[in-house]
């Protein structure tokens, strides 16, 4: 957040219901429904200004789910931005070692909750499919939580998808020698100058 602000961005984040702050006990479909209203009250107040989506890990999970629906509705946002995605809960929940879990926040539910182990897709890969505006990919290639080859796998997903064929998808890998793993990319000094390049084309436009 505070990378982000410092680049001149406003920056509004929420706890899902039943971490931090927030009650009530998390499902797919609330935590969906809690950032679409977000949105909504963001949008309602940002006026011309441009409003870009921004989920890291388990949130890349809500970010699709939420971006979908605002492209079904016809009220995308300007850009989305997914920082070390996976495809789908399933294949994440493949991809290592269950001990790896503890250090996932959020999917000690996910796994120790039969009831809500049903219902979680988290589809990450079928969303992209649906979505249509800018998407950037960022993962580091030593990432122990979610494993790199599942964010280049959900960016070959979408970079062929028809739903993306009119807008910028981008994949920006981070060498295991910078040891960024699962969530230190915003050390990276190379960011800002990535989200510049990457947003100056909406911005540009934004401004005419």
């Amino acid at each position: 957040f505070q990378v982000l602000s410092s680049l001149g961005y406003h920056v509004v984040t929420f706890d899902y219901r039943g971490w931090g702050d927030s009650i009530g006990s998390p499902s797919e479909r609330g935590m969906t429904y809690d950032a679409l209203h977000v949105f909504d009250w963001i949008k309602a107040r940002s006026g011309d200004n441009p409003v870009y989506i921004w989920g890291h890990s388990l949130g890349t999970g809500v970010a699709t789910n939420l971006v979908r629906r605002l492209c079904e509705r016809e009220t995308p946002p300007d850009a989305l931005i997914l920082e070390s995605p996976f495809t789908n809960i399933r294949e994440e929940a493949r991809s290592h070692p269950f001990s790896i879990y503890r250090y996932f926040p959020g999917f000690d539910w996910f796994f120790l909750d039969p009831i809500t182990t049903s219902g979680i897709k988290f589809a990450n890969d079928e969303n992209v499919k649906y979505i249509s505006c800018s998407l950037l990919i960022l993962h580091a290639e030593d990432d122990p939580v979610v494993p790199f080859h599942l964010g280049k796998k959900l960016y070959n997903i979408a970079a062929t998808s028809r739903s993306f064929r009119d807008y910028k998808v981008q994949f920006v890998p981070f060498h295991t020698d910078l040891g960024y793993r699962h969530k230190y990319i915003y050390r990276s000094p190379e960011l800002p100058r990535i989200l510049r390049e990457f947003l100056g084309k909406s911005e540009r436009e934004h401004h005419h």
